[in-house]
């Protein structure tokens, strides 16, 4: 086994490779479930990274978007934020920074365990500052069968279509088609200083003018 340590302003991060399964779920179990680490386990190497106040500040805000985003289209949905998403045939796990399901909604309503042997994957993963992590999470979305992906960085939001075994840039997003997601990050900007609620109230009244257009 062998371990990379990096710090960066974005996150404190540990990369360790030649992890089997089994110390991947050992060290899950050890870690616990109320803790600031995400891990992401890629065919033997495991990241373990500790976000800082930025990531977080993005993760929180996009998320609540996202949420009154569908409230405001009267979409039924379902968030499991940070669970930990693993398939040992595949050799992949991960805890993505949020995650939905739409689509699929109706089939893990109010459901507290999952096996995606049997469960279908979240329909729509978020990553913040994907540059920031040493370990490439997209091919451990494919093996997971996530089908959508959505990545935040450097002001930038993009689309990521799950298209057999390769993720595609996309304009639009499957779980809102009608609706311009990728303006998020200037929404974001122009109500940053006016505080939580002003910009949740801008969200929905963003959706309405683009479903009324």
């Amino acid at each position: 086994m062998s371990i990379t340590i990096d710090q960066t302003r974005r996150a404190d991060r540990v990369v360790l490779y030649g992890i089997s399964w089994q110390q991947f779920e050992n060290l899950l179990t050890d870690l616990g479930d109320h803790r600031a680490a995400r891990v992401a386990y890629d065919r033997g190497t495991l990241e373990i990274m500790t976000p800082l106040p930025e990531h977080e500040y993005f993760k929180e805000t996009i998320g609540d978007a996202v949420k009154d985003m569908a409230e405001t289209l009267e979409l039924n949905y379902e968030c499991y934020g940070s669970t930990t998403w693993r398939r040992e045939l595949k050799q992949a796990g991960v805890e993505p920074d949020n995650c939905f399901y739409f689509q699929n909604e109706a089939l893990v309503r109010g459901q507290l365990d999952f096996d995606l042997n049997q469960d279908p994957p979240p329909d729509l993963a978020l990553e913040i500052d994907i540059t920031s992590k040493s370990l490439n999470r997209f091919p451990i979305y494919i093996r997971l069968g996530v089908p959508e992906l959505w990545c935040y960085d450097d002001g930038a939001l993009k689309i990521y279509h799950l298209n057999q075994d390769r993720y595609e840039e996309a304009e639009r997003s499957l779980a809102f088609p009608m609706l311009n997601v990728r303006e998020l990050p200037q929404l974001i900007e122009a109500h940053r200083s006016a505080g939580k609620l002003a910009f949740r109230r801008s969200v929905r009244a963003w959706v309405k003018a683009q479903v009324e257009a």
